[in-house]
């Protein structure tokens, strides 16, 4: 029976409850396997505002350049806050993206070159779940190497 280590192992994280959760499974098996740490977050992309820009004029929606690069600055201090936390890890790397989640974690896993993704889960059911889908379901999909789910009862 062969051992599978995780040496190089990807924390998604953001900002919610379940986030606390997942954090502490991964310093556990940081610790225990001596791994390579990533952590990455995804801020979706800024939305257009419609302030002053009237659709009857021809005038387009715009997008605030100082709104992304203060969304981008937060995140990189959540990272870096984060990262600060795991003692264990051989290296910490952070990766601050914007775009799609599911997509960003993914391609992010694959160059990284993860031997497992953690993350989060937020629990929605029924019709919530429906309208708006799964990212960690997704992710368990079309991930190329094991993923660790913490479940969405983390409140």
């Amino acid at each position: 029976m062969s051992s599978h280590r995780f040496n190089r192992i990807l924390l998604a994280v953001d900002d919610t409850p379940c986030t606390v959760k997942a954090i502490d499974y991964a310093k556990d098996l940081v610790r225990e396997f001596r791994s390579s740490l990533a952590l990455v977050t995804v801020v979706p992309p800024t939305s257009p505002a419609n302030y002053g820009a009237d659709p009857l004029l021809g005038q387009q929606p715009i997008v605030v350049p100082e709104v992304s690069e203060i969304q981008q600055e937060s995140a990189q201090r959540f990272l870096e806050s984060i990262g600060a936390d795991f003692e264990g890890a051989q290296d910490v790397f952070l990766f601050n993206k914007v775009g799609n989640v599911r997509d960003e974690i993914l391609s992010t896993a694959t160059e990284w070159t993860a031997d497992l993704i953690i993350m989060g889960s937020n629990g929605r059911t029924g019709f919530e779940h429906f309208i708006s889908g799964s990212v960690s379901e997704s992710v368990i999909r079309k991930a190329s190497c094991p993923v660790l789910v913490i479940p969405g009862k983390c409140d």
